[in-house]
């Protein structure tokens, strides 16, 4: 097995471990990363793209937005949409704003970033496993090109999914899951057609959750609910359009304009928290630690809000003078007392606009939500303040 040595092992190259590597670059802070998966294949994950203030204020501290600041589209609100009725969110409200830059740029960015800056990643490793994370001496090991690797360390930041390692390596009577599935999901289209609408929507439709989002003036996001265990096989792109334009209310369906799909995917709806978010000294960061519904647009912000809370603690530790650990100790409470809070928006807006069941009832109560809503000031500034990211 070849050994060598480095400050922190970040495990995952999506936006979280990205982001935390080119920080600790910047910062002259050694470290590695190792991802699964090619560099190609992380490329072509297509994801979320409302971005929060703190995330565009991470991006900017670490050189990443020049791309960003020049082609992303400001948001300053969106609407929810019901039996041809609306209610517009105004961010104004909240006294913020969000912008519209997909999450596949964004890595994109970081990645020509950290290969303009020479930050060391491993693609297509495998057999990746935290080792001794419990001790001041922790290690990580792996596999690449049929030979063993071990790299010891100080940190170990898993950031590398749900599906990933790093959770699963914490012996299960220190970590605690919390989980909700709902039963149903997200049938999605990518396009280069021109967005339905300058404001993007939430529409609550009896047959189910519709979603008119852009990426750019000339590709859109659109999405709308489907159950759960619907064959997405059965799905093409001019069946996806038929049914989309079904659900829209009138004055949308009108200046739908549908075309070729670059892409179509099936997202399910869950919401999983893990806790505590720290084991001795590996920290869990992003979709590792917690995964919630795209309803609230709050998946990648809240990765990107780890990744920055991690780095403030690494950096006191070596730069603070002394090893000062009192971020690092504090990281996993600070980060939850913010998950929670966006975990239960995400929960809220799903509850919202998705047929929940054939219950009349709950038809019904979310009607008089959002007639609520609608009239209310201050219901709409509670919305505006969540959508846009609480401090």
């Amino acid at each position: 097995m070849e050994s060598s040595r480095t400050k922190v092992v970040i495990i995952g190259a999506g936006p979280a471990g990205l982001l935390l590597g080119q920080l600790l670059q910047k910062c002259g802070i050694d470290h590695v990363i190792l991802e699964l998966r090619s560099a190609e294949y992380v490329l072509s994950r297509v994801r979320a793209g409302v971005l929060e203030q703190p995330t565009m204020a991470a991006l900017r501290e670490a050189g990443v937005a020049t791309r960003m600041d020049r082609e992303g589209l400001p948001m300053t609100g969106f609407d929810l949409m019901w039996e041809d009725r609306r209610a517009h969110i105004n961010f104004s409200l909240a006294g913020k704003c969000v912008m519209v830059y997909g999450q596949t740029r964004i890595t994109e960015d970081l990645m020509q970033a950290r290969q303009a800056t020479g930050g060391i990643t491993h693609y297509e490793t495998t057999n990746v496993q935290p080792h001794d994370f419990d001790t001041e001496q922790p290690w990580v090991s792996y596999e690449k090109d049929g030979r063993q690797f071990r790299i010891d360390c100080d940190f170990i930041a898993g950031c590398d999914g749900h599906h990933g390692v790093s959770h699963k390596s914490v012996p299960k009577d220190r970590i605690k899951t919390y989980d909700f599935a709902f039963p149903f999901g997200w049938l999605a289209i990518l396009a280069d057609v021109p967005p339905v609408s300058e404001q993007v929507a939430w529409i609550n439709h009896p047959d189910g959750f519709v979603m008119c989002s852009l990426r750019s003036k000339t590709r859109s996001r659109y999405y709308f609910q489907v159950p759960v265990d619907e064959d997405i096989k059965a799905w093409d792109a001019d069946r996806f359009w038929g049914e989309y334009r079904r659900r829209l209310p009138t004055s949308l369906a009108e200046r739908l304009v549908t075309g070729p799909a670059l892409e179509m995917s099936f997202t399910p709806l869950r919401s999983t928290v893990n806790t505590p978010m720290r084991f001795g000294r590996m920290f869990l960061a992003g979709d590792a630690a917690h995964i919630v519904p795209p309803t609230g647009a709050k998946g990648l912000n809240m990765a990107i809000a780890d990744a920055r809370r991690l780095f403030e603690g690494l950096k006191q530790f070596y730069h603070g003078g002394g090893g000062h650990m009192e971020q690092l100790d504090s990281y996993s409470d600070d980060a939850l007392a913010r998950v929670w809070k966006a975990v239960r928006f995400s929960w809220w807006m799903t509850n919202l606009s998705h047929r929940l069941s054939d219950n009349p009832f709950n038809r019904q109560m979310q009607l008089a939500e959002l007639e609520y809503i609608s009239g209310s000031v201050a219901a709409q500034t509670t919305i505006a303040e969540n959508f846009c990211g609480l401090d």
